[in-house]
Protein backbone atom coordinates (compact mmCIF):
# COMPACT_ATOMS: atom_id res chain seq x y z
CA UNK A 1 0.00 0.00 0.00
CA UNK A 2 1.75 3.18 -1.34
CA UNK A 3 0.25 5.90 1.72
CA UNK A 4 1.79 9.49 1.73
CA UNK A 5 3.93 9.89 5.08
CA UNK A 6 2.26 12.83 6.36
CA UNK A 7 -0.52 10.17 6.86
CA UNK A 8 1.87 7.78 8.25
CA UNK A 9 2.91 10.11 10.72
CA UNK A 10 -0.70 10.55 11.20
CA UNK A 11 -1.28 7.49 12.54
CA UNK A 12 1.27 7.10 14.28
CA UNK A 13 0.94 10.03 16.24
CA UNK A 14 -2.82 9.33 17.03
CA UNK A 15 -1.82 5.62 17.99
CA UNK A 16 0.45 7.87 20.80
CA UNK A 17 -2.40 9.81 21.21
CA UNK A 18 -4.33 6.45 22.21
CA UNK A 19 -2.00 5.22 24.01
CA UNK A 20 -1.03 8.12 26.36
CA UNK A 21 -4.93 7.40 27.45
CA UNK A 22 -3.08 5.33 29.40
CA UNK A 23 -1.25 7.80 31.99
CA UNK A 24 -4.89 9.23 31.86
CA UNK A 25 -6.28 6.35 33.45
CA UNK A 26 -3.36 6.56 35.93
CA UNK A 27 -4.28 10.63 36.35
CA UNK A 28 -7.88 9.38 37.23
CA UNK A 29 -7.53 6.35 39.47
CA UNK A 30 -3.88 7.02 41.03
CA UNK A 31 -2.89 10.68 40.78
CA UNK A 32 -0.54 10.12 43.37
CA UNK A 33 1.85 8.05 41.30
CA UNK A 34 1.85 10.89 38.91
CA UNK A 35 2.89 13.40 41.64
CA UNK A 36 5.46 11.15 42.75
CA UNK A 37 6.61 11.54 39.35
CA UNK A 38 7.26 14.85 39.49
CA UNK A 39 3.36 15.74 37.50
CA UNK A 40 2.40 19.10 38.90
CA UNK A 41 0.18 20.28 36.31
CA UNK A 42 -2.40 17.58 35.49
CA UNK A 43 -4.58 19.26 33.23
CA UNK A 44 -1.77 19.71 30.91
CA UNK A 45 -1.25 15.80 30.36
CA UNK A 46 -4.68 15.89 29.74
CA UNK A 47 -4.36 18.57 27.22
CA UNK A 48 -1.62 17.06 25.83
CA UNK A 49 -3.25 13.58 25.13
CA UNK A 50 -6.15 15.24 23.45
CA UNK A 51 -3.70 17.33 21.54
CA UNK A 52 -1.41 14.00 19.92
CA UNK A 53 -5.28 12.32 19.55
CA UNK A 54 -6.93 15.76 17.45
CA UNK A 55 -3.15 16.55 15.40
CA UNK A 56 -3.01 12.82 14.68
CA UNK A 57 -6.23 12.64 12.98
CA UNK A 58 -5.59 16.20 11.29
CA UNK A 59 -2.78 15.14 9.90
CA UNK A 60 -4.15 11.52 8.36
CA UNK A 61 -6.63 13.73 6.94
CA UNK A 62 -4.42 16.34 5.09
CA UNK A 63 -2.34 13.48 4.36
CA UNK A 64 -5.33 11.70 2.64
CA UNK A 65 -6.48 14.75 1.05
CA UNK A 66 -3.41 16.47 -0.28
CA UNK A 67 -0.66 13.59 -1.28
CA UNK A 68 0.74 15.85 -3.73
CA UNK A 69 1.38 18.70 -0.94
CA UNK A 70 4.68 20.03 -1.40
CA UNK A 71 7.08 18.48 1.13
CA UNK A 72 8.00 21.82 2.57
CA UNK A 73 4.46 22.30 3.58
CA UNK A 74 4.43 18.38 4.66
CA UNK A 75 7.39 18.96 6.55
CA UNK A 76 6.02 21.82 8.46
CA UNK A 77 2.48 19.94 9.00
CA UNK A 78 4.60 16.89 10.94
CA UNK A 79 6.90 19.42 12.80
CA UNK A 80 4.11 21.48 13.81
CA UNK A 81 1.59 18.62 14.83
CA UNK A 82 4.24 16.98 16.43
CA UNK A 83 5.75 19.73 18.54
CA UNK A 84 2.72 21.03 19.62
CA UNK A 85 1.34 18.57 22.18
CA UNK A 86 4.71 17.56 23.26
CA UNK A 87 4.68 21.15 24.70
CA UNK A 88 2.22 20.38 27.27
CA UNK A 89 4.91 17.83 28.61
CA UNK A 90 7.41 20.25 30.74
CA UNK A 91 4.30 22.65 31.62
CA UNK A 92 3.06 19.14 33.69
CA UNK A 93 6.00 18.94 35.69
CA UNK A 94 6.73 22.85 35.70
CA UNK A 95 3.94 25.09 35.22
CA UNK A 96 6.86 28.20 34.81
CA UNK A 97 8.51 26.70 32.59
CA UNK A 98 6.80 28.72 29.86
CA UNK A 99 8.31 32.02 31.04
CA UNK A 100 11.35 30.46 29.87
CA UNK A 101 12.54 31.76 26.80
CA UNK A 102 13.98 28.85 24.61
CA UNK A 103 10.34 27.61 25.64
CA UNK A 104 8.28 30.16 24.18
CA UNK A 105 10.41 30.53 20.58
CA UNK A 106 9.90 26.72 20.04
CA UNK A 107 6.19 27.15 21.12
CA UNK A 108 6.15 30.21 18.50
CA UNK A 109 8.45 28.53 15.57
CA UNK A 110 5.96 25.03 16.23
CA UNK A 111 2.91 27.46 15.83
CA UNK A 112 4.04 29.03 13.25
CA UNK A 113 5.03 25.09 11.41
CA UNK A 114 1.31 24.57 12.02
CA UNK A 115 -0.32 27.72 10.57
CA UNK A 116 1.61 27.65 7.66
CA UNK A 117 1.13 23.94 6.85
CA UNK A 118 -2.15 24.15 7.39
CA UNK A 119 -3.14 27.42 5.54
CA UNK A 120 -0.82 26.18 2.60
CA UNK A 121 -2.60 22.81 2.63
CA UNK A 122 -6.22 24.75 2.27
CA UNK A 123 -4.67 26.78 -0.38
CA UNK A 124 -3.38 23.69 -2.49
CA UNK A 125 -7.00 22.16 -2.33
CA UNK A 126 -8.81 25.10 -3.33
CA UNK A 127 -6.78 25.95 -6.24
Amino acid sequence: MNVNWVTQAGAIELAFGALSGWVMTVMVERPDLLRRAGVKAMARVRQAHLDYIIMGVILIALGLAAPGLPRVWQVLLVVGAWVNPTLFVPLAFNPDTQRALPYRAVTVASFVCMSAGTVAAAVYLLV
